[in-house]
């Protein structure tokens, strides 16, 4: 890799870690290793780093790589103008901030025919170049010399305005000019939103009422704001721009360049007064604006990617006979039946409520499903008609009831409408497959999640308004550190949750899935080897993800590498036992001195994580699941009144409070302020998705059906 020890620098200095673990990590990298396999199967090498520290480091690499890119082509372009010297390539060399790259290639920079442009072909440069000089006393004198020496038909006037036009662009484009402005506008930068006069009384323009006549400074403007305001502007219904004191930052300029009084000096300030309005102010405003857009992102980004996260990790069932209820009024409800592995048994629909109200049917058709696919478990979506649902099917069920759980549909329907869908169910209409993925959600919310568009999930704050590009590199490394760190069972796993395994990706996914298909269920790891493409990196990247429950070798349901395999045999060797007696035995374990058995491949971090694996192998990092009940009492937001207390669950997260569904079909906002009893600057390190919390009704506006909650002063758990 180009450039290494200038990264290895840059990244240490820049995220505080040690030289040599950010310099392995980067080799590691341009060596094709995955994130999730290096933080947990190359810890030596890498001095313990985390994910988190890894994904920072591989993301600044990405930005540095983009950076020595676009060098290439600014000195390209320099030298192909034949303007390149010594000093200025060693300043290209030496930068490594994409602003001021930017701002030492601005004046070299091909750019459309502008009025300094025309002027400099008009041979004006040189009394642009006297006028700054601010010697001459008499300008019109010199510029009736210079008109003479170029034989122009210019006036004295025009002569001049052309000079005025050079040094306006000269000052614009200068650094020193730019980053004054620039700290202006991190000092001082008010953002500003007025609504279109035009637009005031729509409809559409109502949801931006709160930024009518908006004004606060940029450095206090939260990403939820500065996002609502350029939604806003995008539909045209909004003006949103950044003032500072002009008078004072055009002062402050020529101070820099305007040396005493006299002729010179006041065509050199009112040139300087232009380039600030007509050329320095616009470029450094639309800087800013981006800067603060580019932030903006950010923050909604790593907020949705935390809910993400969350959702991801929901607590699983696990493989249990499962009936799926995608709930429903006049279209009554559509009940799927699944086995323990997800597969669809029977569908039909039901309809208990109005208009039809064929309840007694529907409880006779409930009860003997229940019977004939003998189910564990219900999930119901949480939908319309879900709190209806779940109330008729509590009525419907007998003893020995199975437990009935409400499940998140966000996204069940892009899901039902897509191609994993139809190539998973041709022949079923889209209720079907909504309801099919509503029960799969109960077993395994990570299995059935990963198939749906992260952007669809519902857990997102303006997540169409952010750079599409950069959300969906954060979502796509989001969803394969969740898929890594849970682990997936090599002969259950659909196409597209083995997509996500390192090292995998939809071609490897594809050939694993046919192998299976040919010769049955995998019996070890080592099969992988047989996969079509599958080749030693990729086996490598892979293995230690994919899970065989009941292997011939405990080892290959376990997160312990198969390089590492060797090692375990010899300690279960050393004890005078199988490796299956080792795993079981925990008074063999703890005879173990794995300082006996660190060498220069495998230290004592690897070591380490081994004996953890053994205790638990293949372990389930995620919660257990909990069923939940909403207050039986409370069915609309017409039930609701101030100083309720009701149990709720978190349904999504923002910069600026939680969301919570308390069972009247309108989720209630938590504002960041009423979350907790001190603080909060974060809400995702107070709540969690779909956390159960009891929350008090602060505030309930029927007409706008708006329900403001609080959780201060109310105990709640983790």
């Amino acid at each position: 890799m180009e450039n290494i020890k200038i990264f290895t620098r840059l990244i240490s200095s820049e995220l505080h870690l040690q030289e040599h673990a950010v310099e392995n990590t980067l080799k590691l990298l341009d060596e094709g290793c995955t994130i999730p396999f290096i933080s947990r199967y190359r810890k030596e090498r890498t001095g313990g780093l985390d994910e988190v520290q890894i994904t920072a480091i591989s993301n600044r690499l990405e930005q540095l790589q983009e950076i020595a890119k676009r060098k290439d082509t600014i000195v390209k372009t320099i030298t192909d103008q034949q303007k390149m010297t010594p000093e200025l390539q060693k300043r290209i060399d030496d930068c490594w901030d994409s602003t001021t790259l930017e701002d030492i290639y601005l004046p070299y920079k091909p750019k459309r025919r502008t009025r300094a442009q025309v002027a400099r072909e008009q041979g004006l440069e040189p009394l642009a170049t006297i006028l700054m000089m601010q010697r001459e006393q008499d300008p019109k004198r010199a510029a009736r010399s210079q008109l003479s020496t170029l034989n122009s038909q210019l006036s004295v006037e025009d002569a001049l305005k052309g000079a005025q036009d050079i040094i306006a662009e000269q000052v614009s484009e200068d650094e020193r000019s730019r980053n004054q402005v620039r700290s202006a506008f991190r000092r001082e930068a008010f953002i500003e939103s007025k609504v279109v006069k035009s637009k005031k009384d729509t409809d559409e323009a109502q949801k931006y009422s709160d930024y009518f006549e908006w004004e606060e400074p940029l450095k206090r403007c939260s990403s939820h704001r500065l996002l609502a305001m350029r939604r806003g502007e995008s539909e045209g219904i909004l003006r949103v721009s950044l003032t500072i004191d002009d008078e004072e930052a055009i002062s402050r300029l020529q101070r820099n360049y305007v040396r005493g009084n006299g002729p010179c000096q006041r065509l050199v300030a009112e040139a300087i007064e232009d380039g600030y309005k007509r050329l320095l102010l616009p470029s450094i405003e639309t800087e800013f604006m981006n800067l603060s857009k580019e932030k903006a992102d950010e923050e909604a980004i790593r907020v949705f990617a935390e809910n993400l996260r969350q959702l991801l990790l929901s607590a699983p069932l696990g493989q249990k006979r499962v009936m799926g209820i995608d709930p429903g009024f006049r279209t009554g409800c559509k009940v799927v039946c699944l086995d323990a592995q997800g597969n669809l048994l029977h569908h039909e629909a039901i309809f208990p409520h109005p208009p039809v109200n064929h309840r007694m049917q529907a409880t006779v058709h409930v009860q003997q499903m229940i019977k004939d696919y003998q189910i564990e478990a219900i999930a119901i979506g949480n939908g319309t008609a879900s709190r209806e649902t779940k109330d008729f099917v509590a009525d419907a069920l007998t003893e020995p009831a199975p437990a009935v759980y409400v499940v998140s549909e966000d996204g069940a329907s892009v899901y039902s409408a897509s191609k994993v869908a139809r190539d998973e169910f041709p022949d079923e209409d889209v209720t079907v497959r909504g309801a099919v993925s509503i029960g799969r959600r109960l077993m395994d919310p990570l299995a059935e999640l990963v198939k749906i568009d992260p952007k669809s999930i519902g857990v997102g704050q303006y997540q169409h308004d952010v750079d599409q590009t950069k959300l969906k590199h954060s979502l796509d490394q989001t969803v394969e550190s969740c898929v890594n760190l849970v682990g997936v069972n090599l002969n259950t796993a659909s196409q597209h949750l083995l997509t996500y395994v390192s090292g995998l990706g939809p071609v490897l996914a594809q050939n694993i899935i046919e192998y299976r298909r040919e010769n049955g269920a995998f019996t070890s790891r080592a099969q992988l080897k047989k996969v079509a493409r599958l080749g030693p990196a990729a086996y490598q990247q892979c293995a230690g993800f994919l899970r065989i429950p009941n292997a011939r070798n405990p080892l290959d349901n376990s997160a312990v590498h198969p390089e590492s395999y060797h090692v375990v045999e010899q300690m279960a060797k050393d004890q005078g036992c199988s490796v299956s007696d080792l795993i079981n035995n925990k008074d063999a374990r703890e005879k173990i001195d794995i300082k006996r058995y660190v060498t220069d491949e495998v230290g004592l971090p690897t070591l380490t994580d081994i004996m953890k694996e053994l205790e638990k192998p293949g372990r389930d990092p995620r919660e257990q699941i909990e069923a939940f009940e909403f207050d039986s009492s409370v069915q609309t937001i017409d039930d609701l009144h101030e100083g309720m207390e009701l149990p709720g669950i978190v349904t999504n997260i923002t910069n600026f409070g939680a969301f919570v569904d308390i069972g009247v079909h309108q989720d209630g906002l938590v504002h960041v302020s009423q979350l907790a009893d001190r603080y909060v600057s974060d809400p995702t390190q107070v709540v969690r998705l779909h956390q159960h919390v009891r929350v008090r009704v602060i505030g309930v506006d029927l007409r706008r059906q708006r329900i403001s909650l609080s959780m201060k002063n109310i105990k709640n758990g983790n």
